[in-house]
């Protein structure tokens, strides 16, 4: 048990986020949660679940696209726990559209929550971890969508795909770049597949006016375009988490690192 550390987990109230927290905690770290209001019971639920696992939890409910609410944040993290070592800027969206139909305001929402998000959970978490001096993990959320063109399942939908791939691309750069940090700190990202989610379900959802394929067709494709045959699971995003967050981790930086089954191989 490591409790002399915290971690800043955001979008963590379902999903691959709430996966990453309970993992963390596991691990010893003391939690900070994030997301926005309309999500607060699910935070407060989860908060009680990782206290009973003998660490402490707050929680900060903030947008991450809004640079006053990170910094506002952050401080109360700092505020609450006293400095925190782990920032896992996982909040994230996505909608489903072709190029064409994809509108100005849908893709400024992606965006904004996507690379803007993440770039400013990046920015002030780097801070203050320079100022405490004692180095710290920055830890992002990609996609495969950022290294392939789209998820296809005909070749008449090459121009239909989930609207995170762009700003899932956009992101795998600065990681790289961001990793050349002197160390102690260290810049990384996971880049999810197919990870059985309400965010992939409602993917499915939205797919068949595009694809022609049922939802439960559409997220039989994810699964068989994998050489395992099959979706992932949260806590196998988490698990990667949990080692980046490690001090196991200490020569890695830089990376953005697949999580997908084989589906994309770097």
């Amino acid at each position: 048990m490591d409790s002399t550390r915290t971690a800043v987990v955001t979008g963590a109230a379902q999903g691959i986020g709430r996966a990453i927290a309970l993992r963390l905690a596991a691990d010893g770290l003391n939690i900070a949660l994030n997301d926005l209001s309309s999500k607060a019971t699910e935070l407060e639920a989860l908060a009680e679940t990782v206290r009973g696992l003998g660490v402490s939890a707050s929680v900060h409910i903030a947008d991450v696209s809004n640079e006053k609410d990170v910094q506002e944040m952050l401080t109360n993290v700092v505020d609450t726990h006293g400095s925190f070592h782990v920032m896992v800027a996982n909040a994230g969206t996505a909608t489903w559209g072709s190029l064409f139909d994809t509108t100005g305001d849908e893709w400024d929402r992606v965006m904004r929550v996507n690379t803007r998000g993440t770039f400013l959970c990046f920015k002030h978490a780097g801070l203050h971890m320079v100022r405490q001096g004692t180095g710290g993990r920055l830890i992002g959320a990609s996609s495969i969508a950022g290294k392939i063109v789209a998820f296809k399942v005909s070749l008449s939908w090459e121009l239909t795909a989930p609207r995170n791939s762009r700003s899932a691309g956009s992101f795998k750069q600065p990681h790289r770049n961001w990793g050349n940090m002197r160390s102690p700190h260290v810049v990384n990202a996971y880049a999810p597949g197919p990870i059985q989610t309400t965010l992939l379900g409602s993917l499915a959802d939205a797919s068949p006016k595009d694809t022609g394929a049922t939802p439960q067709r559409w997220i039989d494709a994810q699964a068989e375009r994998t050489p395992m045959g099959r979706l992932g699971e949260v806590d196998e995003i988490a698990n990667l988490v949990s080692f980046l967050a490690s001090k196991d981790s200490q020569f890695i930086t830089g990376q953005t690192i697949s999580v997908n089954g084989g589906m994309q191989m770097d």
